[in-house]
């Protein structure tokens, strides 16, 4: 059996972001977003600052980007609190106390 065959090979850079990451990169522009957390009904939020949009992606894959443009809210501060009271934070949201924080203070400016 050669090495490429055996069942515990594993081929080179196949480390794949976690699929609702994944998800997201393919949904926005830009390569990394930020993940914000996860809301109470276990979909992800990822922001792009260069979209100004959130990726929200589902547990079972479905996904939809929403640009605040497209809202009511005009900061992902007021996304967030939308978030918290429609469905909860399981996690998160990680919009506080670093660069983040900052960034979401600059853009309520």
């Amino acid at each position: 059996m050669s090495k490429s065959a055996s069942p515990t090979s594993k081929s080179v850079g196949t480390t794949d972001a976690h699929p609702q990451e994944r998800t997201a990169r393919e949904l926005l522009t830009q390569g990394r977003p930020l993940f914000l957390g996860v809301d109470g009904e276990g979909a992800a939020h990822y922001w792009d600052s260069y979209e100004f949009a959130v990726a929200v992606v589902a547990t079972d894959g479905d996904a939809e980007k929403v640009a605040l443009a497209d809202t009511p809210f005009e900061t992902l501060a007021q996304w967030c609190e939308y978030t918290k009271d429609e469905r909860g934070w399981d996690i998160g949201p990680h919009v506080g106390g670093s660069l983040v924080d900052d960034l979401v203070r600059g853009l309520d400016a």
